[in-house]
């Protein structure tokens, strides 16, 4: 009878423990699935008010070989000079000289005001109007994509290799480059949010690199970054085995219910600027992208470009969107 019920019990028990192993191993590769955060980052540049810019006024001579010169008056040719106090009509003064004259004067001050009015117009003042207190537009722009999108990954890790992050050019070039890689991909386009805050010079360094760290934080390693050109690459850890090694019953364990990438956008500019603040439609985030891959470069003063996964192997599933990323909206 003990023999018997040993016999029915032995393949009971194989069968217990096999499942036991299963799960096991596929808990174990679902905790390094969750950890396995890779991340990239691209960024560059500095909040030091930029170095004043000066100018010199030009000087004005009418016809005749005078010189006209601003708050000072008129020599040459007339031996003295005459300031403004003096510009009055000299009717009389020679016959028909000082009707001539008072033309010359009022030439030379038309050409002067005309001249000032287009420097106005085109923002070149005297001097920059840069100063601890200028104001700056922080902007963050997420896009979430389905992993499908690995193109994309490729694209920013190439920008990532070969961007000049060290010049306010090379970073305007990296921040449209991302920009048109993302709108690239529209088909893939799953979440989006983000929004501009503003803030004087002097504090919005701090603003933007709480940002930053913010994002960083969510990464488990940063796998490939390239800040002030100082470029660097590491191997994920944590990542996954390659997708054929997970052709196996726990696969579903391993890669949990999908698979994303996201990507964010920050980027601290001189003046105002501002995105939508709701983006609730593929539309909406396109217009976004356009509008944050257009900022110039001399209003440009830092960017960085983040992503995860980084590595090929690597997955984000739906729970750590979720727990990472609660402000993205499905568009």
């Amino acid at each position: 009878m003990r023999k018997k019920l040993q016999q029915t019990i032995k393949p009971l028990l194989k069968t217990f423990l096999a499942l036991v192993l299963v799960l096991a191993l596929a808990l174990g590769h679902a905790d390094g699935a969750l950890a396995a955060r890779s991340g990239g980052r691209i960024g560059g540049g500095s909040f030091r008010v930029p170095s004043s810019r000066t100018y010199t006024p030009r000087t004005y001579a009418p016809p005749g070989g005078g010189g006209y010169y601003p708050g000072g008056g008129f020599g040459g040719g007339f031996g003295g000079g005459f300031g403004f106090p003096f510009l009055i009509p000299f009717w009389g003064i020679g016959g028909g000289f000082g009707g001539i004259f008072t033309i010359l004067i009022f030439l030379a001050i038309a050409n002067f005001l005309l001249q000032t009015f287009r420097r106005v117009s085109s923002g070149e003042t005297g001097e920059a109007d840069y100063s601890s207190n200028s104001p700056v537009s922080v902007t963050r722009l997420q896009v979430g994509l389905l992993a499908q999108a690995r193109e994309l990954q490729n694209e920013l890790n190439h920008i990532a290799e070969t961007a000049d992050t060290n010049t306010p050019e090379g970073r305007a070039e990296v921040l449209q480059e991302a920009s048109l890689a993302l709108l690239r991909h529209p088909e893939y386009f799953v979440y989006a949010g983000g929004g501009t805050q503003q803030a004087s010079l002097n504090s919005a360094e701090s603003q933007f690199n709480r940002l930053s760290l913010a994002e960083r934080s969510k990464f488990s390693e940063e796998t490939l970054s390239n800040v002030n050109n100082q470029l660097k690459a590491a191997l994920a850890k944590d990542a996954l085995p390659p997708a054929g090694e997970l052709d196996n019953p726990t696969r579903l364990f391993t890669e949990g219910p999908g698979e994303y990438i996201i990507v964010t956008l920050l980027a601290a500019t001189l003046g105002k600027f501002e995105i939508p603040t709701a983006i609730n439609s593929a539309d909406d985030l396109r217009q976004a992208l356009r509008q944050i891959g257009s900022i110039p470069s001399e209003k440009l003063l830092a960017i960085e470009v983040l992503w995860t996964p980084q590595a090929e192997n690597d997955t984000l599933t739906s729970d750590d969107v979720l727990a990472n990323y609660p402000d993205l909206r499905l568009v």
